[in-house]
């Protein structure tokens, strides 16, 4: 079961990391989106991972899930989905602006006049 979910986080950070390194904005806020559900997977999973526990003590229960990681993983998503919004809507004006979603496009940056040429 660890292996398994080890293995599932390894790939989710890799095919975030994968995407972060795109020209595009698109792929970039995918692969961020990717990045943060692996950082939330991994939380949750440093909770032990316990199947039918109960989450909170309740008398004359021995076995129980923790529940600070799933507090944790639950302010990380509302985070991470205002971060989201943000990042569209800077790459939505980006590209309003320029008329290009490419991250780092050399002819806009340095644009070389007519009369050097």
């Amino acid at each position: 079961m660890e292996l398994l979910v080890a293995s599932a986080i390894g790939i989710q950070t890799a095919a975030g990391l994968y995407l972060v390194l795109r020209q595009r904005t698109f792929p970039i806020i995918i692969g961020v989106s990717l990045l943060t559900y692996a950082v939330n997977f991994f939380l949750f999973a440093s909770g032990r991972l316990t199947v039918g526990a109960s989450p909170v003590l309740i008398k004359g229960v021995t076995a129980y899930a923790d529940p600070l990681p799933q507090a944790l993983v639950l302010t990380a998503i509302v985070i991470s989905f205002a971060m989201t919004a943000v990042i569209v809507m800077i790459a939505l004006g980006s590209y309003l602006e320029a008329d290009d979603d490419h991250v780092d496009d050399p002819t806009t940056v340095n644009p070389v006049p007519e009369d050097a040429v």
